[in-house]
């Protein structure tokens, strides 16, 4: 099945115009034509079943025939990474988690961040994308940037983590797992110079976790993509 994603779709809808890149992509590039399905989610939980009746290069109209709905996972994992370096780097993370299962990410700016600003709407187009490849009917929120201060001052959860690399008393995230019969993580993973000790300090006073993801010093993007695949294999 292949996917469509539309944000602005409701519920109560009876047809859906697409834009014209999409009407475009539909018809010219997937030659799809008329009475042909198609399958649209909004990111809202929904799927939608509809029937092309317009079937132009530039203006593609369906008529919806079923709407389904799915409910939201039982867990919510929230990731706050660092943006990396390279852009490119980054934008992996986020298709990747995306279609693992993660269900929000924020990027937090660190003491030693390089990259202190984000690509929000790029950023969104990716997790759009990756929601589509991945089948998901509920697209990850992606907040805002913000400091790593304000985020956890802002940011409570059931179960509140720190990944560094400081040689200090920190438990596997491995252990934790065992351990714990939270559904709700949120979890910090810091940028490619690690979380400053007074980073690391101000987590600790704010009840965070200190853990560790192996017995390898992994890339920033690494470790977020290992902790996300770690805690959703978890609780399937």
């Amino acid at each position: 099945m292949q996917l469509f994603f539309n944000s602005t779709i409701s519920s109560q809808d009876t047809e859906i115009q697409f834009s014209k890149e999409e009407s475009r992509h539909i018809i010219k590039v997937l030659r799809k034509t008329l009475d042909d399905d198609l399958f649209i989610t909004n990111g809202k939980g929904y799927l939608f079943k509809a029937k092309i009746t317009l079937a132009g290069i530039n203006k593609c109209i369906a008529s919806i025939t079923e709407t389904e709905y799915q409910d939201k996972e039982k867990h919510h994992i929230h990731l706050a990474v660092a943006p990396t370096k390279m852009n490119d780097r980054y934008e992996w993370f986020l298709e990747k988690a995306t279609e693992i299962g993660i269900q929000e990410i924020t990027p937090i700016i660190c003491d030693h961040s390089e990259r202190k600003a984000i690509k929000f709407e790029r950023f969104q187009k990716i997790i759009q994308s990756a929601t589509k490849q991945s089948l998901r009917y509920h697209i990850p929120k992606l907040n805002n940037a913000t400091t790593l201060k304000d985020f956890i001052t802002n940011h409570k959860n059931e179960t509140c983590l720190i990944a560094h690399c400081e040689e200090t008393k920190r438990t596997s995230l491995k252990q934790i797992l065992s351990n714990t019969e939270s559904l709700n993580f949120t979890l910090l993973i810091g940028p490619e110079g690690d979380f400053s000790t007074k980073e690391i300090d101000l987590a600790l006073t704010n009840n965070y976790q200190p853990i560790t993801l192996g017995n390898t010093r992994l890339r920033t993007e690494t470790a977020a993509i290992v902790a996300t695949h770690s805690i959703v294999y978890s609780l399937e």
